[in-house]
């Protein structure tokens, strides 16, 4: 666990905590067809608690998944990236959703993610099983799994977050 709340740079993004300037894109996202591949479309109510968990797991665990920030943009986030591990889960993963639809097929998500699992592996201590877990229909994010390194690997059994795919990041960053 982390005492201090980090923030990542990279060329061209600002990591943090998300906060409550990023539910507006946030809610949008959940309710659009975009978010079916991570639980969507939502009604308000479960985005809330959706976006809740996000903002949550960082008080609870001391990590959770960042809001992304472009440097040269406004500070809501334009979608989240990075560690998330809440109880009852068999493995720690990297996830990532873009949330606002001019960002996405721009290596947003790429830069994020690679910059996550890196604070992943070398501030947080993660050196076993990482993993992403990806509805089978969502094809980009596959994609980006597998540019990231990742592979399937149909033997992990990840009940939690119900049928999806399981990409296994490796082990050196």
């Amino acid at each position: 666990m982390t005492a201090v709340t980090p923030i990542i740079e990279t060329e061209r993004l600002t990591l943090r905590k998300p906060g409550p300037q990023d539910w507006p894109n946030a809610q949008a996202f959940y309710a659009s067809e975009r978010s079916v591949g991570v639980g969507g479309p939502r009604n308000e109510g479960d985005a809330w608690r959706a976006f809740a968990m996000f903002v949550g797991h960082w008080d609870l665990c001391g990590f959770g998944l960042f809001a992304i920030t472009l440097k040269d943009g406004p500070d809501a986030a334009i979608g989240i990236a990075g560690p998330f591990f809440p109880a009852g889960w068999n493995y720690p993963e990297i996830g990532w959703h873009i949330w606002t639809p001019e960002y996405e097929g721009k290596g947003i998500a790429h830069e994020a993610a690679l910059a996550t699992r890196k604070f992943a592996r070398e501030t947080l201590g993660w050196d076993g099983v990482v993993v992403s877990n990806i509805a089978y229909d969502n094809t980009r994010s596959m994609a980006l799994a597998e540019r990231m390194g990742a592979v399937r690997d149909d033997t992990l059994n990840f009940p939690p977050v119900g049928a999806c795919a399981v990409y296994r990041h490796p082990e050196a960053v």
